[in-house]
């Protein structure tokens, strides 16, 4: 009998690549309950899991033989990527590519996520799937050519561009602004980047979630937008964060009005950033029968967690 026909009645086998970024590690526990994981990073040791080794993630793939792949694996230092390209393009284009061509010889299914920075953040306007794409940096650029050598190589696949990716476990940019505000008097933080932070523990749920339907319905196979509800500027999101605390009882230094509005012009970096990084989620929502839940509760979640651990 063939393995499709098996999915439905059978414990999943799923190969994890990134297994200790944000969304690899929330993707541990989200993914528990479909079956066998087999969980790597780039310092993996009996199996390969190195994304600038072609070759051994090739072998990795051969060996596991999963029934889904999921790269949670990327190269994302946004500045650091105009100074190595090739480097970044073997993470984030390449490796993709070999995982999605070893996806197809064995029919597997492929979950991989891409990024906002596919598109140039011009308008106002929540992106679409079908929305031209213009990187504006080298990673963007890289991500995007990922998501074409995944598509091209015809294998199963669910492609999930997100944006303001952020977790309770290791740095973020509410961490970020939790610490300056009770260093700092003043804080300038950029107004004029719209988007909506987006948690890794949604992230994972929503990818659980899709894996039982597309184990059930290749038809399903494709690329979409994922990001938490609403909209807000980085200036309003460290607002937020800065003001949940004050109302938790930590002590801050800056008061609401030290929080000042500024451009991105302030901030010069080597990469650009897009402007507008709202997306359209509405294909995710219908064709999965999902709410995705506004920002704010995410975050407020994190932060109380994160809270709760200093104090």
């Amino acid at each position: 009998m063939a393995r499709k026909e098996l999915r439905g009645t059978r414990s999943v086998k799923i190969l994890l690549f990134g297994k200790n970024g944000q969304v690899g590690w929330e993707l541990q526990r989200s993914l528990a309950p479909l079956g066998e994981i087999v969980a790597l990073d780039s310092d993996s040791s009996e199996l390969c899991g190195d994304f600038t080794d072609l070759e051994g993630i090739a072998q990795t793939v051969q060996a596991v033989a999963p029934d889904v792949i999921i790269n949670a694996a990327a190269h994302t230092a946004v500045d650091k990527a105009e100074r190595e390209p090739e480097l970044v393009r073997t993470i984030n284009a390449l490796a993709p590519g070999v995982l999605a061509q070893e996806a197809k010889r064995t029919n597997a299914w492929l979950v991989h996520y891409s990024t906002d920075y596919v598109f140039d953040g011009s308008g106002d306007k929540p992106w679409l799937e079908t929305d031209a794409t213009a990187p504006l940096s080298v990673y963007g650029a890289t991500k995007l050519e990922g998501e074409q050598l995944i598509r091209q190589a015809g294998c199963l696949h669910l492609i999930f561009r997100t944006s303001w990716v952020y977790g309770a476990r290791g740095g973020n940019f509410a961490k970020t602004m939790l610490r300056l505000a009770q260093e700092r008097d003043n804080l300038n933080v950029i107004n004029d980047q719209i988007g909506a932070p987006t948690g890794a523990d949604l992230l994972a749920d929503i990818t659980a979630h899709a894996i039982r339907t597309a184990l059930q319905r290749p038809e399903v196979s494709g690329l979409y937008h994922l990001v938490a509800g609403g909209e807000t500027s980085w200036h309003g999101y460290a607002s937020f964060v800065i003001d949940f605390a004050r109302r938790a009882g930590i002590p801050l230094k800056v008061t609401p009005e030290g929080i000042k509005s500024v451009p991105t012009s302030a901030f010069p970096t080597p990469a650009k950033r897009p402007h507008n990084s709202r997306m359209d989620t509405s294909k995710l929502q219908n064709t999965f029968d999902l709410n995705l839940p506004m920002w704010p509760a995410g975050v407020a979640r994190m932060l109380s967690e994160v809270l709760e651990r200093s104090s």
